[in-house]
């Protein structure tokens, strides 16, 4: 009996579908086509049921164009707006830029 419930429980184990985040990096002044490579790579992800954390690197004088970062996050957030939701909004941590999107 005991050894029927531990193969049970196995098999349910085995079944069930575990939700892992991928993380997509970008530059704050990214290319179109790059662009297009990393929201394939997402949609993807979406498609699996992972969530996707976003991250935006700033080096040297890109510091200084902060709000670049920012509308390329935004830009991201109105491409995926349908089939995903916002999980944690965008926030500054140092040199880097971050937002987690989820699927619906």
């Amino acid at each position: 009996m005991r050894f029927e419930a531990q193969k049970k429980k196995a098999a349910n184990k085995k079944r069930q579908k575990t939700q892992e985040v991928k993380e997509i990096k970008m530059r704050p002044n990214i290319d179109t086509h790059d662009y297009l490579v990393k929201t394939r790579a997402m949609t993807k992800f979406f498609d699996r049921g992972d969530k996707v954390k976003v991250t935006i690197r700033f080096r040297g004088r890109e510091m200084a164009h902060m709000d670049r970062g920012t509308d390329l996050l935004q830009r991201v957030k109105d491409d995926f707006e349908e089939t995903t939701k916002v999980e944690f909004e965008p926030k500054t941590e140092g040199r880097l830029m971050t937002m987690v999107l989820a699927p619906k």
